[in-house]
């Protein structure tokens, strides 16, 4: 049966129907709206959980030298994150008897090659062996620091001390840098990898220069709270 409808009903029975479509397309927005933040949540998810990588640039201390592969510092800072399940990439480009010139040659390279989020640089202990002269330390740090940053990467900063022997003035000069250096930069720093470790004799191999295995979980406890920080560990 058809019903005929005047000009004042016909505006009425359209303006229902109006009505009705717009709710309808307001309950399929809200109806989309959980989807959305599921979405958009598992896109922050995944940007915070997204691997890094931490590049270490050290000398024989990060190298291993004298104990067995794997019982270093960076292969226990490795596995400890590993246990928190904190997805990061550890390429460790130490080298013994490397020095911060050395370290600056070699840095460009390595942050094209490998970018990454976080730098330690563990440099300066042979510069000091040897006598060199701390501005040209203190120099190459910077360089690299500064290289390091302008990529992207955060960097931190190893601190290491000269035997009393070297002279106080030498060895108070050479220590102020790293210390200098971080204050610039605002980047975390380790003020001495051997803190806790470097008056007892027995955790240093037979050159009383390069820890034992047995100092390395000591070693590593001083680098951590600067380092797990950057990479989301606790």
């Amino acid at each position: 049966m058809e019903v005929a409808l005047g000009n004042s009903g016909m505006l009425i029975y359209l303006k229902k129907i109006r009505e009705q479509t717009m709710a309808a397309g307001r309950r399929r927005t809200l109806s989309l709206l959980p989807v959305a933040a599921l979405l958009m949540a598992a896109g922050m998810t995944n940007a915070y959980s997204a691997p890094k990588t931490l590049l270490v640039l050290g000398d024989s201390l990060s190298a291993e030298y004298g104990i067995a592969r794997g019982t270093g510092w960076v292969a226990l800072l490795e596995q400890r994150l590993q246990a928190q399940k904190i997805d990061t990439r550890i390429v460790n480009a130490s080298i013994s008897g490397e020095t911060t010139s050395g370290g600056r040659a070699r840095l460009p390279k390595l942050l094209e090659k490998n970018k990454p989020d976080v730098v330690v640089i563990e440099l300066g202990a042979n510069d000091g062996l040897r006598g060199l002269p701390v501005a040209a330390a203190e120099a190459n740090l910077r360089a690299m620091g500064e290289a390091a940053r302008q990529s992207g990467a955060k960097v931190v900063l190893v601190g290491m001390r000269m035997p009393p022997n070297y002279g106080r003035d030498y060895a108070e000069k050479f220590y102020g840098v790293y210390g200098k250096l971080a204050k610039e930069w605002k980047a975390p720093l380790v003020p001495f990898m051997f803190e806790g470790i470097a008056d007892q004799p027995k955790l240093f191999q037979a050159d009383r220069l390069h820890p034992t295995a047995e100092a390395h979980p000591a070693i590593l406890k001083n680098i951590w709270p600067q380092v797990a920080p950057l990479l989301g560990a606790r």
